[in-house]
């Protein structure tokens, strides 16, 4: 297990990379019939709007999840993957639903018109991007990651390197010379107790 922590870090920080882009991208186009046809784009954040701060929250476990001792990455784990279940399950019900509440708010901007079923009246037909795969793919390999995270968490090797670890815990028997004393004090060691 090596390189599960490296893994895991990277395959959050992608997940949440793509769902902020994926929430700037055109998720649904909607077309109106209100005298002209009318095409409207709905954006993923307006279509799901928990997409970029959850996407951003991805992001930030991915980074901090490099860092974390083992108690941390169980936590990061559970949280990534509750990320991804609801993140995932949003655009689920959009890919397999009508979406026409997820364009509600882009069409009263746009008509002024509001309320369910006068957006609903106002719309003739709406056809779906892939940006919602993409982000269902992406919050596919978040729940991967935390699961990954969660059974690999304890394998994975201390942040401490072996250039840090004082002369005692390397295991050299040599005596502690003036040099020995002089590092001691770099340190903020007291070498005279």
């Amino acid at each position: 297990m090596r390189r599960a922590r490296s893994t895991a870090v990277l395959a959050m920080l992608a997940a949440g990379a793509l769902g902020v882009i994926a929430s700037t991208q055109t998720w649904i186009d909607v077309t109106l019939d209100d005298g002209a046809q009318q095409t409207l784009a709905v954006a993923g954040a307006d279509a799901l709007p928990i997409l970029t701060p959850l996407s951003l929250a991805a992001l930030a476990l991915g980074a901090a999840l490099s860092i974390v001792g083992p108690v941390l990455r169980h936590v990061f784990g559970v949280v990534g993957a509750l990320i991804a279940a609801l993140v995932g399950l949003g655009t689920a019900q959009l890919l397999v639903g009508r979406p026409v509440a997820a364009a509600a708010s882009t069409v009263t901007e746009a008509t002024g018109i509001s309320g369910t079923d006068a957006v609903a009246s106002l719309v003739t037909g709406f056809s779906l991007t892939p940006w919602l795969a993409l982000t269902l793919l992406a919050q596919a390999v978040l729940f991967a990651a935390a699961v990954f995270t969660l059974v690999t968490a304890r394998r994975w090797a201390s942040g401490a390197s072996r250039k840090y670890r004082t002369a005692t815990e390397a295991g050299t028997g040599r005596p502690h010379d003036a040099i020995d004393s002089w590092d001691d004090l770099s340190r903020g060691d007291d070498p005279t107790a």
